[in-house]
């Protein structure tokens, strides 16, 4: 890529996203790299109630409206990874894995991600019973008791939120007390469901093919005990929160780190190399909330604006016109959910849609090319795959290219046969010529799969995402029949994008297919195949994976 930008920054969390506002406000031509999806920590918080001038919000609407406000001041998105970067020049180089980047000014984002405690069966029960996120998959735990793991902020929210699915919430607390704010403490220690166990530390979880069992010990009396799921139950559930370590690795030997790897900054955010800049949780701070994630992001894009002019006018540069965004930027039918409308539904119309969101679906459907179907076979007697329909019905409303074919359940043999339509709700993709493309959602996709839904219509039907060409010459070698399920709860902020580079193998390759599942509405598959954590790929109808993937970690996954 020749294109040098003015500002590129690493990671799309509330640091990242608050940076790239200033940024383009200030008319900078600034690029944000994020190589998951967007949002960083909060994406996976319930509940903010401490953010000034917003009352109560959630973690993935506030992130929605950061982002539709950067794309206002025209921000460029990219999603990738950073594989290496060379900092010793003017222009700074980011080699990724959807190519080279090349700016005047970096701001590192990249946040921290959840620490593990390390004890014997963590990494082995992790999607059977150890999890690390409660948003996405405290669903997966109705009717169970779980234990919930730290003594700060994070344990003590995600503990009262638990309790809207669990039977019991236990927290294990290594500290005499809780180190969070004694509101939200007091809070935890008076809920009739939570029971709190201080000076407690977990030294094992063991199980057969899901989580069984947990041995604790009090670290000042030296006691012992031990948990055991009842048999009706047949399992439980660990959510850890013991903080986080911050994601910096890939910048090591390249800019200044403390013994913990933080990256240490002057006020201004500036690192020890001329143009870089570091924001966010990843810097060494008292007090790390999404409050001054976004001052950091602020302050680093303020001062890149003045150090970017100084070294242009150096230079000898003139300065670039902003960029514009051309990539679809897909609204989350969670965020219209926060901030509802006042409007009603239209009669006969899909309760999930605000005419809001109607009219943003309309922009980005827009853009397809090429005619597409979405077949569904309906069963009547299935309530949410009338909702189906009827959300089909109303997406294809909205796009001249998008056709519908809708048939009773056992009505319509031979299409039933075409797109297996063995579980309900159902719709396949057909591509122009009306061949089914192996791409099939079985749930409604609302949330954060509305989300999966629209890409798989741009990615059949329109420009579609840019891929790699060696992915796509993988992709095509696949020579075996491959069937991959992934289990998503609606709630997951992980699930949609591993969703989407599963479809996309589906459309490069005629033998692979693969089917979205909203796991809470096939509780058999689920106990077959111990599913207790979200995204769950499921390759065959024999191997199971948990947790977000790239595109290549998919790849190695398949026969």
């Amino acid at each position: 890529m020749n294109k040098i930008y003015d500002l590129i920054i690493i990671g799309g969390g509330s640091a990242g996203l608050s940076a790239s506002i200033y940024a383009g406000r200030a008319k900078l031509n600034t690029l944000i790299i994020e190589k998951d999806s967007m949002g960083g920590q909060i994406k996976t918080t319930s509940e903010i109630v401490n953010y000034p001038a917003i009352r109560h919000t959630s973690g993935p609407a506030l992130i929605e409206e950061m982002k539709h406000q950067a794309l206002d001041f025209g921000v460029q998105f990219a999603t990738a990874e950073v594989l290496s970067v060379d900092f010793k020049d003017n222009v700074k180089i980011l080699e990724t894995s959807n190519g080279t980047y090349q700016a005047y000014a970096i701001i590192i984002a990249t946040g921290a991600s959840p620490r593990k405690l390390g004890f014997p069966g963590e990494a082995e029960f992790t999607g059977r019973g150890v999890a690390y996120c409660s948003t996405c998959d405290g669903e997966l735990f109705e009717g169970l008791d779980v234990f919930v793991i730290g003594a700060g902020f994070a344990a003590a929210e995600e503990a009262i939120f638990l309790t809207r699915f669990a039977k019991n919430v236990t927290v294990i607390a290594r500290e005499p007390e809780f180190t969070c704010a004694k509101t939200i403490a007091d809070k935890v220690l008076a809920h009739p469901k939570i029971k709190v166990h201080f000076n407690t530390e977990i030294l094992e979880a063991k199980g057969h093919n899901n989580l069984q069992e947990a041995h604790f010990i009090n670290n000042v009396t030296g006691e012992t005990f031990t948990y055991k799921a009842n048999e009706k139950d047949g399992t439980f559930g660990i959510f850890i929160f013991v903080g986080y370590a911050p994601a910096t690795s890939l910048f090591k030997g390249h800019v200044e780190m403390d013994a913990a790897g933080y990256i240490p900054t002057d006020e201004n955010m500036q690192t020890n190399i001329p143009g870089i800049y570091a924001a966010g949780d990843l810097r060494p701070k008292a007090l790390r909330q999404v409050v001054t994630a976004v001052a950091d992001g602020a302050i680093a894009a303020t001062d890149a604006e003045k150090y970017i002019a100084a070294l242009k006018d150096k230079l000898g540069i003139e300065v670039d016109p902003p960029l514009t965004s051309t990539s679809p930027s897909i609204p989350n039918a969670n965020t219209q959910t926060e901030t509802p409308s006042t409007a009603a539904p239209e009669e006969g119309k899909s309760k999930l849609l605000t005419p809001e969101l109607r009219v943003q679906l309309k922009q980005i459907l827009a853009k397809l090319e090429r005619p597409v179907t979405l077949a569904s076979v309906v069963d009547p007697n299935n309530g949410k795959s009338v909702e189906l329909r009827d959300l089909i019905l109303d997406i294809a409303d909205l796009s001249e290219h998008i056709s519908t074919l809708i048939t009773r359940r056992h009505e319509n043999k031979n299409l039933e046969e075409k797109i297996h339509a063995d579980k309900f709700p159902v719709v396949a993709f057909l591509d122009e010529q009306g061949n089914y493309t192996g791409v099939k959602f079985h749930g409604v996709p609302g949330g954060h799969e509305l989300n999966s839904f629209i890409l798989a219509l741009y990615n059949l039907a329109g420009p579609g995402q840019p891929i790699d060409s060696n992915i796509v010459t993988q992709i095509k070698a696949l020579t075996n029949p491959v069937n991959i399920k992934v289990a998503v709860s609606l709630s997951c902020h992980l699930c949609p994008d591993v969703v989407a580079l599963a479809q996309r193998i589906a459309l490069l390759n005629p033998n692979v297919e693969t089917e979205m599942l909203d796991i809470s509405l096939f509780k058999e598959l689920k106990n077959d195949f111990k599913i207790m954590s979200v995204p769950a790929l499921i390759v065959n109808d024999e191997n199971v994976y948990f947790g977000a993937k790239k595109l290549e970690e998919i790849l190695t996954l398949l026969p």
